[in-house]
């Protein structure tokens, strides 16, 4: 019963419109003070806990290292790279905003980010190309999503610091299916080409030259070699994944200083509060949300949920359907962040009494909160590109569902066949 209570007295909050931060915490702390052998002290201390881990330092870093590329300039030439690449395609345009998703992926790990960064850009392009409004948004948004499931990865790092899966392993683990969705979601802008409504997906512009495209590549081999720099020095053993942070913000300031010449000195210190700022947001909801699955599990939550799934079904996959079920409702009306933190203990637990691979399961989990920047009433993803479209968030709802179709179907391919995900780290970090 006081299970019950409290994730109703949560989802009570966040409908009135009170901050997932401020609503974890008040229900942790109420929680505290009135459950028998509890007091207040302990939600300080068991936020820090949640804090006070090796594996986190690589967020604060791997945030600067994308804010410092992104003002930096690399960006703007992976876009421009992109469409000397795709621009004689059908939906070209739309083609070049997946395509600089999936390679800013390699930079920022934060979908949000991207929205923002690539939208910006492409959206204003499209809607001039007589593209329909709401279908830029979501082409956008969608390919978004791309970000924090191609490693480096925010989402990836906060399950692997939990859950003690490799991150390493985590990241190697996101490659296949953030190219396989970035195919996919092409492939669905090349289709939709042909629709009558569609006609403006059908211009382009004339093909590159080879001279062209190597010019391009000239402009941005830089930002294209981040991955290489990064995941070569993690499988190489050269570093951790989480000193690839350092690495990386190290990388990115010499390009964006070195190369690119787009970063003044003096603007520098804005990027770092931007950063700093961004990272205390994170870092408040992973405390509260710790503090939260702190006293879930003092309530034995988990035992009371793999007892409940028991009485459901005694099958590995069904149970897994179930958790992506229950993870896909919880982020449609939660942040995702927050989502993971308090219940990826208890989905771990319950995988692990099921014989489901952690990998697999922490792939599912980082799409699944991607899947909810995409559905309402949260949408985050909606609202970042229907913002920079100047349109209602209804029209780039109405749009999304093919594109949010083709993120599900690579979701229900790795449930089905968990190779996908697996199958790399497996063999490049062995099976231990």
């Amino acid at each position: 019963m006081t299970l019950v209570i409290i994730f109703a007295v949560m989802l009570g909050l966040v409908f009135m419109g009170i901050p997932i931060l401020l609503s974890i915490a008040s229900v942790s702390l109420v929680g505290a003070m009135v459950i028998p052998g509890l007091v207040p002290a302990l939600v300080p201390q068991k936020a820090f806990s949640m804090l006070d881990s090796f594996s986190l330092l690589a967020l604060p870093y791997f945030i600067l290292a994308g804010a410092i590329m992104t003002r930096g300039g690399l960006s703007a030439g992976l876009i421009e790279f992109s469409q000397a690449l795709v621009g004689h395609i059908r939906g070209s345009l739309g083609h070049t905003a997946v395509i600089s998703c999936t390679a800013m992926a390699n930079i920022s790990g934060s979908s949000t980010a991207e929205a923002a960064a690539v939208g910006s850009v492409t959206i204003p392009a499209m809607k001039e190309r007589g593209y329909k409004p709401g279908m830029a948004a979501a082409i956008v948004a969608a390919a978004a999503t791309i970000g924090p499931i191609i490693p480096p990865s925010m989402t990836m790092i906060v399950y692997g610091s939990i859950t003690g899966v490799s991150i390493g392993g985590l990241f190697m683990a996101g490659i296949i299916p953030g190219l396989l969705i970035a195919a996919l979601l092409m492939g669905m802008i090349y289709a939709l080409s042909y629709l009558p409504s569609n006609s403006a997906l059908r211009v382009t512009q004339p093909r590159s030259t080879f001279k062209q495209i190597c010019k391009e590549t000239k402009r941005v081999w830089p930002a294209l070699m981040a991955p290489v720099v990064i995941m070569g020095g993690i499988l190489s053993g050269i570093f951790t994944a989480t000193e690839a942070g350092v690495v990386a913000c190290v990388y990115s300031l010499i390009v964006s200083k070195v190369w690119y010449r787009r970063l003044p000195w003096k603007e520098l210190p804005g990027v770092i509060v931007d950063a700093a700022v961004t990272t205390a947001m994170v870092a408040g909801v992973l405390g509260m949300a710790g503090v939260l699955g702190w006293l879930l599990n003092y309530l034995d939550f988990n035992d009371t949920v793999l007892t409940t799934l028991r009485g459901v079904t005694d099958s590995s996959l069904l149970m897994l359907a179930l958790l992506v079920v229950i993870m896909l409702v919880l982020t449609m009306i939660l942040d995702g962040l927050a989502v993971v933190v308090v219940m990826v203990p208890t989905i771990v637990y319950v995988g692990t009494a099921f014989h489901i691979d952690p990998l697999q399961l922490g792939i599912l989990m980082v799409m699944i909160t991607q899947i909810g920047g995409l559905t309402p009433p949260v949408a985050i993803l909606l609202f970042i590109t229907s913002g920079i479209a100047k349109i209602p968030f209804g029209e780039a709802v109405r749009s999304v569902w093919p594109f949010l179709g083709v993120v599900v179907f690579v979701l229900v391919a790795i449930m089905l066949v968990p190779e996908i995900a697996t199958w790399l780290p497996h063999q490049v970090l062995g099976d231990g």
